[in-house]
């Protein structure tokens, strides 16, 4: 139904915007130990990244 995809968008939306809040706290360094550069951070976040 309409509600259920706006509620599931948002969820989604939500999880990523946490998702890309927790992984910009680490440093450069961290990020590389994960194998993410930090410009990368919208993408993994997206779940878009590929290496």
């Amino acid at each position: 139904m309409f509600l259920d995809r706006i509620s599931n968008d948002y969820r989604r939306w939500r999880e990523q915007r946490r998702t890309v809040a927790e992984l910009s706290r680490l440093s450069a360094r961290q990020l590389e130990d994960i194998g993410i550069a930090p410009y990368e951070i919208e993408d993994a976040a997206r779940g878009m990244f590929r290496r």
